[in-house]
């Protein structure tokens, strides 16, 4: 399998020559993946060559046609549907991207929990000063004999 790839020329050239004499060519452009391309020439030539063996063509020029290159080309169309390898790595890239967001909101709330954490452990300090300052006034009082009135 060949693909040509000039780059002053807008579009891939990928060839299969077969032993049995018979080639395929695929033209898209650059962005087309090779290894869709080279998947499709090869289950193309494999259907061409089942149906049109060697002896078949091989004498002189014989019109023949292949009915599912109509298929082929409406399945390949799309190289994501066309090829599951692509497929796959088109879900994994979409769950990458969203576990990258599931992290992101995680640090962002671990973030918010340790400020509630710090602000609870600020109350805690002055709910024991508050604690302690009343029992200083309390402790106070009863020395002194007066009774503080707390309604």
């Amino acid at each position: 399998m060949l693909t040509i790839f000039p780059p002053f020329i807008a579009y891939t050239f990928h060839v299969y020559g077969r032993s049995e004499g018979c080639a395929g060519v695929i033209i898209s452009d650059h962005e087309y993946p090779k290894l869709v391309a080279h998947k499709l020439l090869t289950q193309v030539m494999d259907d061409f060559l089942t149906l049109h063996p060697r002896a078949k063509w091989a004498n002189g020029a014989v019109k023949l046609d292949l009915p599912s290159i109509q298929d082929y080309i409406t399945k390949y169309q799309d190289p994501r549907q066309a090829d599951s390898i692509l497929k796959i790595q088109q879900e994994l890239d979409e769950t990458k991207i969203v576990l990258h967001k599931t992290i992101e909101s995680v640090l962002e709330r671990g973030t918010k929990i340790e400020n509630l954490v710090e602000r609870s452990e600020g109350l805690s300090a002055q709910s024991k000063m508050f604690y302690t300052q009343v029992r200083k006034t309390r402790h106070r009082t009863q020395k002194s004999g007066t009774r503080a009135n707390w309604s």
